[in-house]
């Protein structure tokens, strides 16, 4: 195995940013790290970080994906959860002067933003560079393969690890650090290796965010017709991206649930307030504080004395001075709230080092200097954006530069006097050309006279040029070269002054972010949602087919689950699960849901088994996916979940398939978690009704005549109560209207009823039964007592009344199953 890159624990010197202001993470007493950990992020704008960590005491391994906030919040917590020895990073993370010893190649030219803040949060922990190379996913994925403990949890880890790149690349370079630099090889399965799910976010494992259609459409991937498109009402990409991880990975903690809904509210009752914020993120849009800070902070190592990269810096820094003074704006918006999270917001917006900024960048660039897309706009503004009397030599320069484009402009007047042709002038990024329009070429003989060289057709218009023009532009070039290189040096010491405070700026992109996700759920609110430990939704719409179908046409389903019916047998349409899940993770967002009431619990994670294709990719058969789903859920699943499971048995016998579905209805049913059952086997709602918490649940069907078969059946979408009609005869409905001879239907009406009635009484009289029956009434006893000591807001007379309600109900219920 070749060495690894040359570790970088030389003191920190050099800095990029002062400390900034952000959430603590650390608990008040320091614990001798015992971890090596290894941290990836992604380049992309996402923010993805890999977190693998191994206890050299205990061996074991904990991995961690997650998206994170701009100062790394998430990430830094996991780090103090498993405290480190050293951390490990990617070479490439590390400047040249931080890392002088790296291998040639990609070099990075400035140290990544997560290294500053792990060496702040860390000062005395070493930091390890490992080469690029060996953060493989595909690597980690068979490290995990080979060396996690053969048990239960394997296979839930396996597909929980199955395509978290990030984790997986941080366990490649973890255990190959192991392998190289402490020398040590573990023998196979005896290392436990668990994925860990984020505290304060639901785990939403990556098919059910693909099944359920989270952030993007299973079809079609540029169509709306997602979670995501019915709620993205953002003006920023930062609210975009924001938006995007929380419906990935929904709050858990239901005070800042809470803290959100309000926010919500607030902006929905208020109007003026709705559409001043609404007027302020306007001034926003398509800002990318994010990206405007990571340029601007790497391109202090960018080379000096060239153009491309100066007029680069002058770009972005006329982007920032733009964005930093519609602030104000916002923040004016904000003023008077009541929510406190929006005060909140208002006072990361009040930094005085953001007025500090402003001030810099006013007394640098001119104020009425406009960014232009591009033409001679754009590059007059990048011209002129610094202030005069900066530099008598940049004064020179653009005076110089000046005088060549009126020496341009004078060429093109005195050309179309000559040739009496009217010409323009168009800026391209090799300078200008004329151009003039067909027709008026054809008004003056259709040709182009002699010394016009370069004769490009398009749309309509011809693009030449000339040699005289060629040595003007050249001159142009010249001094626009030297004006930008001048103006550079300017910029750079700005930006210096700036990157001491960019954590003001970090913040104020948080803030920016969130108000834009907080107005886009203002903009989509329907429903105020409730957190009382029950789930109970009135009349509630699925929120992406409400967006796509006309109005009124979506059905409207109640929903009512509690720690008395926690298993819920659905014979009918996966919609309906679908459409659970769906406004589950909007309340858990913060976000209004479309009902007529909804009251939700806080759950730890969201686990669903909804698709039934093969899962090509990795080589298994509809049934051998349904196990490996199965087996996730079960490994993960808690007594705080919500499950939710489609046909599952269908990749196999009918015999086998029933088999497995009680088993694992068994299994969930034991745990005690939310549980929505969707299946076509009948016998599963037999075979589980003695279980008191299981409550069956059916597709409503209408019968009808059809013109080629007679009959026919139309399914209304509309769930009801008890198990499906095929219990209650619909069979015999559809023979009659098939016009069998009535003798023959009353017959089998006869027969089929006498068979239920026996059914029945053999049920309500057997001991089983009546023991059913007391749990069940017992078990509803006890959760009413508990919701009405946990949630209720009655007066202490009415709430005595409510609970010698429920024993006279208690008494009755248990006379009846006596």
């Amino acid at each position: 195995m070749a060495p690894l890159t040359a570790n970088s624990t030389r003191p920190h010197t050099a800095r990029s940013r002062l400390n900034t202001a952000r959430p603590t993470t650390t608990a008040s007493s320091r614990h001798e790290g015992s971890h090596v950990v290894a941290v990836l992020e992604g380049r992309g704008v996402a923010r993805e970080v890999g977190v693998a960590a191994l206890d050299k005491d205990t061996g074991h391994v904990t991995l961690v994906q997650l998206a994170d906030c701009q100062t790394y919040v998430k990430t830094l917590h996991q780090m103090h959860l498993h405290i480190p020895c050293v951390v490990l990073v990617p070479d490439t993370f590390l400047s040249t002067t931080d890392n002088p010893l790296a291998h040639c190649g990609k070099r990075s030219s400035s140290t990544s933003m997560l290294v500053e803040y792990i060496r702040d949060e860390f000062p005395g922990v070493p930091l390890e560079a490992v080469g690029r190379k060996y953060w493989n996913d595909a690597g980690g994925l068979q490290f995990v393969m080979q060396l996690c403990v053969q048990d239960d949890e394997r296979a839930g880890t396996v597909l929980a690890l199955s395509n978290k790149y990030y984790a997986l690349s941080a366990a490649c370079a973890l255990f190959k650090y192991a392998e190289s630099k402490l020398n040590v090889r573990f023998s196979a399965a005896s290392l436990r290796i668990r994925y860990a799910a984020m505290d304060g976010t639901i785990m939403i494992d990556p098919e059910s965010s693909k099944n359920l259609e989270l952030v993007e459409n299973i079809s079609h991937q540029k169509s709306n017709h997602s979670l995501f498109g019915a709620l993205n009402y953002t003006f920023t990409p930062m609210g975009a991206r924001l938006l995007r991880a929380n419906l990935l990975a929904p709050l858990t903690s239901q005070r800042a649930i809470d803290g959100r809904l309000d926010v919500v509210e607030e902006l929905v009752n208020s109007e003026d307030k709705f559409n001043d914020v609404k007027n302020a993120l306007k001034r926003l849009i398509k800002v990318d504080l994010d990206k405007l800070i990571v340029s601007l902070a790497s391109s202090e190592a960018r080379l000096l004395n060239t153009a491309k990269p100066a007029s680069h810096r002058v770009t972005q820094m006329l982007h920032l001075r733009d964005a930093v003074g519609r602030l104000p704006v916002l923040r004016q918006a904000l003023a008077g709230t009541s929510s406190p999270l929006l005060i909140y917001i208002h006072g990361m917006l009040c930094d005085d080092r953001l007025d500090k900024i402003e001030r810099n960048i006013c007394e640098s660039l001119n104020e009425d200097t406009l960014t232009a897309k591009g033409g001679i706009g754009a590059v007059n503004a990048r011209v002129y954006a610094v202030r005069a009397n900066c530099n008598p030599l940049l004064d020179v320069a653009r005076e110089t530069y000046k005088e060549n484009i009126g020496d341009i402009f004078q060429l093109n007047c005195r050309l179309s006097d000559e040739h009496n042709l009217p010409l323009a002038l168009l800026y391209q990024d090799t300078g200008f050309v004329f151009t003039v329009k067909k027709p008026d070429l054809e008004c003056s003989g259709g040709e182009l006279p002699k010394g016009f060289i370069n004769v490009v057709a398009k749309k309509g218009k011809l693009l030449f040029s000339s040699l005289e023009l060629k040595k003007l532009n050249a001159r142009m070039r010249d001094a626009l070269d030297e004006t930008l290189i001048l103006s550079d040096k300017i910029i750079m010491d700005l930006v210096a002054e700036i990157i001491a405070d960019a954590g003001a700026l970090y913040k104020a992109s948080e803030a920016v972010a969130l108000v834009d996700l907080l107005w886009s759920f203002a903009n989509a609110a329907i429903i105020r949602p409730e957190f009382t430990g029950t789930l109970a939704i009135k009349a509630g719409r699925h929120p992406v087919l409400e967006t796509i179908q006309t109005a009124g046409a979506v059905v409207a389903n109640d929903v009512y689950s509690d720690d008395s019916t926690t298993f819920q047998i659905v014979q009918g349409p996966n919609t309906y699960l679908r459409q659970i899940a769906l406004l589950t993770i909007m309340a858990m967002c913060g976000c209004f849901v479309p009902c007529e009431y909804a009251s939700f619990r806080i759950h730890d994670s969201l686990l669903t088994r909804l698709s039934n294709d093969d899962d090509i990719e990795r080589n298994l058969s509809t049934f051998a996916s349904e196990m490996a789903s199965s087996a996730m859920i079960l490994s993960l699943a808690t007594s705080r979940s919500l499950v939710l499971i489609d046909e599952l048995g269908r990749g196999t016998s009918a015999a086998e398939g029933l088999g497995i579905c009680h088993a694992i209805a068994e299994s969930l049913i034991a745990l005690k978690c939310f549980v929505f059952f969707a299946t076509h086997f009948p016998d599963i709602a037999f075979n589980l009704a003695r279980q008191p918490s299981v409550v069956s649940l059916n597709l409503a069907v209408q019968r009808s005549r059809n013109k080629k078969t007679g009959f026919g059946m139309t399914f209304q979408y509309r769930v009801v109560d008890g198990a499906t009609e095929e219990l209650n005869h619909y069979g015999l409905e559809l023979a009659r209207l098939a016009d069998l001879p009535e003798d023959v239907l009353v017959e089998g009406r006869e027969v089929a009823e006498k068979l239920a009635a026996l059914h029945t009484r053999q049920q309500k009289e057997s001991e089983s039964g009546k023991i059913s029956a007391r749990r069940r009434v017992l078990l509803r006893v006890r959760t009413q007592l508990c919701q009405a000591l946990d949630h209720s807001l009655l007066p202490e007379e009415d709430l005595l009344d409510y609970v010698g309600q429920i024993q006279k109900d208690m008494a009755s219920l248990l006379l009846e199953s006596a």
